[in-house]
Parts: structure tokens; sequence; C-alpha cells
């Protein structure tokens, strides 16, 4: 009667024991080489995200500031080439100004060569609706900066921890042969170490999901922005009027 009254606890003991060894910091005890370049895989990942997570919030964040006095500005400038040296005076990486120097630069461009070849094979309208069509497109992927850093994190990194999953699992059903013990004791430990990596995966996955999905949604906002500049640049510059200016 005493043995049995006291192997119970000693039972519970073991299982409880075994569930302490469940932890982050037992998995960094007991990572192998496998495991620790997958862990290592997944701190990268998620620096790159968070990078491009924040460099993009911060440039859109700038971008919705800037965009609107730069468009209200060059319209409410009497003056074209004072419009054009404010268009100059903006930093490279504001897009708006970008498309208007390359309108009023083709522009100048066609007519100084009025008399020549030029304006017979392209007339002054298609010349600049040439140059803004390429600026609008440089412009549009200089939006996606960082997106498929982003978007390859979101798709891999459940798979790179799963992958640390499955090796520590292997690794653990090695280790229960060997040694001929399948308890709680022996399972619990390993396998609870081997799953951390999947949520650890996740982890990293989600916030640049989520990121990614957040950016694409602005840059589709940005880009309609910037094609109804465009055409009111190409307008102005073919015409020498915007559209529904006539009538004001």
């Amino acid at each position: 009667m005493l043995q049995e009254t006291t192997a119970a606890p000693v039972t519970g003991g073991n299982n409880a024991e075994a569930l302490t060894q469940m932890g982050f910091m037992n998995l960094m005890e007991h990572m192998t080489v496998v495991n620790w370049i997958v862990f290592l895989v997944l701190v990268l990942m998620s620096v790159l995200s968070i990078y491009w997570i924040i460099y993009n919030f911060i440039k859109n964040i700038r971008l919705k500031k800037n965009s609107d006095r730069v468009i209200a500005t060059f319209w409410e400038t009497p003056n074209a080439q004072d419009a054009i040296r404010f268009m100059e005076e903006q930093p490279r990486s504001e897009p708006f100004s970008k498309v208007a120097l390359d309108a009023a630069q083709a522009a100048a461009h066609h007519q100084r060569h009025d008399a020549s070849r030029l304006a017979e094979t392209l007339s002054r309208s298609e010349f600049v609706d040439r140059a803004l069509r390429q600026a609008v497109t440089r412009e549009s992927l200089g939006l996606e900066a960082g997106l498929t850093v982003l978007a390859t994190v979101g798709a891999t990194a459940p798979f790179v921890g799963l992958l640390g999953t499955v090796w520590g699992i292997y690794n653990a059903l090695i280790a229960i042969g060997m040694t001929g013990q399948a308890d709680i004791g022996a399972v619990a430990g390993p396998v609870g170490e081997a799953l951390i990596m999947t949520a650890i995966g996740l982890g990293v996955a989600i916030p640049a999901v989520l990121g990614y999905n957040f950016f694409v949604r602005l840059n589709r906002s940005t880009n309609n922005k910037l094609d109804t500049f465009a055409h009111d640049l190409h307008d102005f510059f073919a015409t020498g009027a915007r559209v529904g200016d006539a009538g004001r």
C-alpha cells in the first residue's frame, strides 16, 4: 500500500516537470544546427519585414501630407516657370513633382524641335502623353518598394517555421527510439519545443501579410491620384490650358 501511495506523486511530478520543459528557453538550449538555421532565417525575415513596414508607413504619411500641397501649388501658381521651379525644389522621393517635371521637359523639348522631324513624327500631345506614361509607370514602381519582400515573408515564413517543427519532432522520435521511453516526459518537451518554431513562423508572417495588404491599398489610391494628375498635366502642356479652366 505504501508503494502504491508514493508511485502516483512521482508520475505526476515527472509530468509536471515535462510540461515545464516546453518553453522557449528550453528550445534554445536543445536546438540543433538545422533549428538554428531555421531560427536565424526567421529572425532575418522578421527584421526585413519590420524595416519595410516602417519604411512604407513613413513614406506614405509624407506622401499623403505633401501630395495635395504639391498639386494645389502647381495649379494655383500663375506663372508656369514659378510652378516648375517649385516642383524642382521638391524631394526626389516626391512622385507628383517628378511627373510634372517630365511633362514640362517633354513639352519644352518638343517646342525646341518644332521645325524638325520630331514634330512631323509625333504631335505635341502624343509626345507629352508618352512622357507622362513613362513617368507614371516609373513612380508607380517606386511606390512598390519592399512589397515583394513583405509578400515573400508572408507566404514562406509559416513553412520555414514548419520545417523547424518537423525537424524537431523527427529528432524527438529518434530520441524516443534510442531510449525506448515513450511517456509524456520524453515526448512533451521535444514536441513542445518544436511547435514553438511554427508559432514563430506565424508570428513573422502575420504582420508581413497585414502590412502588404495595407500598403497595396494605399498604393492603389496614390496611383489613381497620379493618373488624374497626369491627365490634367497632359491637357495643360498639350493645349496650354487645364480642362475646366476655360470657363473660369
